[in-house]
């Protein structure tokens, strides 16, 4: 039996929107807008959604990178969302990140060997200088890098090879929970297949649990155990991967699978093309946030925003029908 390691609640990050010589705030981006997520120990969750869906503000609130306006960040039954000091640097070492640009991401003045024993004398994961550099040594052979690695500059690595360094400064303070934050969107598609592999492995060698994020369905697919779907802030659809992918409840979901490619030519999906383009977060439209782009919309989606609540054993989703959608698994052509 498996137990909840991060559970979210009513997660709200709003940025406020000023005007004026005396920056009156006149709205807000409501970036992220009361999400309800709850990541299991040693599962990978996957977080898909299209560009400016919240995403990575969504991973930043949870490693308190950025502080959320509203609502809580329960690590292991515990509220983290208020620590301040010494009591939050304690939990902070149980999360590590790795973001999306491996070019901007690794500090061009610190070797390698700097970069990774920093993380380590801050959280005082080590007690001396020779402890730190054989942590290093461990950490970057583990990666699939070497030793000599250790003494050079970001700028003399390609960019999968970054990307192994910021997995490496991930694990420095033996984490419980890393957030993947697009970690392949950079990269060849070869160097993305090795660093999935990686991570896999890495994931089964050290018992981690993964918030994986994405606007790649295919990886997520790959990568993942659940998968949550996010629109304008707010999670429309989560489910077990198979799930998702062979019986979508949510329009929006059924959207994007049906978009994925196919790799053989005898096969074909029907596409559900969405009309218009993601409504501003400034302004999201009343009641249901996707009712402006669903093709099943009612006048009940424009009155009421309808809760993310169980359809199914474990099949949570945000609207206000039982659509009973066709599957978007591929069929023959005929």
């Amino acid at each position: 039996m498996t137990r909840s390691v991060l559970e979210i609640k009513d997660l709200k990050k709003w940025f406020p929107v000023t005007a004026g010589l005396l920056g009156r705030v006149k709205g807000h981006v409501k970036a992220v807008d009361g999400v309800d997520l709850e990541i299991e120990e040693g599962e990978t969750f996957g977080l898909v959604g299209e560009s400016g869906s919240g995403k990575t503000t969504l991973g930043r609130c949870i490693l308190r990178l950025i502080e959320p306006s509203y609502g809580k960040i329960m690590y292991r039954d515990q509220d983290i969302t208020r620590l301040k000091g010494e009591a939050f640097r304690k939990i902070q070492r149980k999360f590590g990140i790795v973001f999306q640009d491996p070019y901007a991401s690794l500090d061009p003045r610190q070797t390698i060997k700097s970069a990774l024993i920093e993380p380590m004398k801050y959280h005082k994961i080590v007690q001396s200088e020779d402890q730190a550099a054989k942590k290093a040594e461990e950490l970057i052979k583990r990666v699939g890098l070497n030793e000599d690695h250790l003494y050079r500059f970001p700028h003399e690595f390609s960019g999968g090879q970054r990307q192994r360094v910021a997995v490496a400064r991930a694990l420095t303070t033996d984490p419980e929970i890393i957030i993947l934050d697009e970690p392949t969107s950079f990269l060849d598609v070869s160097v993305q297949a090795q660093i999935l592999n990686l991570l896999s492995d890495l994931q089964e060698e050290l018992d981690l649990t993964y918030l994986f994020i994405s606007h790649n369905l295919s990886v997520i697919e790959h990568m993942s155990n659940r998968v949550g779907v996010m629109y304008l802030g707010k999670l429309m659809e989560a489910a077990p991967r198979d799930t998702i992918y062979r019986r979508p409840e949510h329009p929006y979901t059924h959207a994007l699978i049906s978009a994925l490619p196919i790799p053989n030519p005898d096969l074909v999906r029907e596409r559900v093309v969405l009309s218009g383009d993601i409504p501003s977060p400034v302004n999201i439209p009343s009641g249901c946030r996707f009712r402006t782009r669903c093709p099943y919309v009612k006048d009940l989606c424009a009155q009421e925003d309808p809760p993310l609540e169980s359809r199914r054993v474990g099949h949570l989703v945000s609207c206000h029908f039982d659509l009973k959608l066709s599957s978007p698994i591929p069929i023959l052509k005929t």
